[in-house]
């Protein structure tokens, strides 16, 4: 997060003590190559739930749900970054040493496509996170109606993420560095 150069994916807030523990565990790479704008979790307890990490990056809310939903519970982190998606997982048996179990699991694929992605079944997630990407995709709907899609019976999405209240500029829209951020 260091090399960010606007504060358009930074909280204001800290997070809540169980949360940061969990961020005490990772590892500083996981930690220093977060690209965020809010971790959101169901505040209830997540022991054995199976959860779906949309944009997952190099690995940090999937590392801190892996921690919540215990060794009962498992995460799937999907992301489009190849260079992102080998950062989470050349960290994977660290984390899994530090937590005493690995239920993680990583798969590259564009969130506007997520049943062109064999490994995720439809109806087998509890709870699906979003940390400041369906922003990015060009189809939200085709994101939204995916993750209806891929949720159980009554689960749940959470997300944060970052919007317009009125129509941005083209010159913002096409600017590398800015869309890299999240607007």
């Amino acid at each position: 997060s260091d090399d960010l150069a606007t504060n358009a994916c930074c909280t204001a807030g800290s997070p809540p003590t169980y949360i940061q523990d969990c961020i005490n565990n990772l590892h500083p790479t996981t930690v220093a190559k977060y690209y965020g704008c809010g971790l959101c979790l169901p505040s209830y307890d997540l022991l054995g739930a199976a959860v779906l990490d949309l944009g997952c990056g190099a690995g940090r809310d999937v590392y801190i749900a892996s921690q919540l939903v215990g060794q009962s519970g498992s995460v799937t982190g999907i992301d489009m970054t190849a260079e992102q998606l080998a950062t989470a997982r050349e960290f994977q048996s660290f984390h899994a040493e530090k937590f005493g179990f690995d239920n993680t699991h990583f798969y590259e694929g564009y969130l506007e496509s997520l049943g062109d992605i064999a490994e995720l079944k439809s109806g087998s997630f509890d709870v699906i996170i979003s940390n400041c990407v369906i922003n990015l995709c060009t189809d939200k709907k085709a994101v939204l109606q995916g993750c209806f899609d891929l949720l159980k019976d009554g689960g749940e999405m959470y997300f944060s993420d970052v919007y317009a209240n009125r129509r941005v500029p083209e010159s913002l829209q096409k600017n590398p560095l800015l869309w890299g951020e999240c607007l």
